[in-house]
């Protein structure tokens, strides 16, 4: 099963995957696979619902599946839900993951109201990605990263912007929890309208963790 996550994450989440390589603790790098396998299965939501009811209805599945988790009980027979179960990530907080990705069904946003979704979304994915692999890792020193990479591709100017403050954010940002944030790196790409290849991912991603700093 753990294999199987890895995949889906490797190919539908490049970026993140990658970061992921560099945590060696297998047990944290697994909790990441499955968080970042879990966005996986709700932002492709939209994409496979026939309509917007529909998609509330698989949304909401996620949401009680995680909820059920946090109360105690067992997980629903799906693969990443017996990942998140058996991880040491909060469920609590992953079914307000679920919850914020509901607004992913009301379409595009735009200005504040998309900035908000972005910090809902990517900053708590990048947060839990942080503090799960530092206990001392804290929300702040991630917003402007994770506002980078999420804006990236929707808004170059508000992503560039986010990419130059994220530097002194990330000097308070514990070693150990750098890969959380290093797929973020090829945020200035992705605002200037470009399409770094594999090869250059790898690269700039090394690079960012050999500096600790994107």
């Amino acid at each position: 099963m753990a294999d199987d996550l890895d995949t889906t994450v490797r190919d539908h989440a490049p970026d993140r995957w990658l970061s992921s390589r560099f945590v060696d603790d297998l047990a944290a790098r697994a909790d990441l696979i499955a968080l970042y396998a879990l966005d996986h299965e709700l932002t492709r939501i939209p994409s496979v619902a026939k309509d917007p009811l529909m998609g509330e209805i698989r949304m909401t599945w996620w949401i009680e599946g995680l909820e059920e988790i946090a109360a105690g009980k067992p997980p629903r027979e799906h693969p990443v839900l017996k990942a998140v179960a058996a991880s040491a990530l909060p469920a609590e907080a992953l079914a307000a993951l679920a919850e914020a990705r509901l607004g992913d069904l009301d379409g595009p946003k735009e200005g504040e109201a998309l900035l908000k979704h972005v910090d809902a979304t990517e900053g708590l994915i990048m947060a839990l990605a942080a503090r799960r692999l530092s206990p001392e890792a804290i929300a702040n020193q991630v917003v402007s990263a994770a506002r980078a990479y999420g804006l990236g591709k929707l808004d170059g100017q508000v992503a560039l912007a986010a990419l130059k403050d994220s530097a002194a954010e990330l000097k308070t940002l514990p070693v150990a929890a750098f890969p959380a944030v290093a797929h973020a790196t090829l945020a200035g790409r992705y605002a200037r309208s470009k399409n770094p290849g594999a090869l250059e991912k790898r690269a700039r991603v090394l690079l960012a963790v050999l500096r600790g700093r994107i």
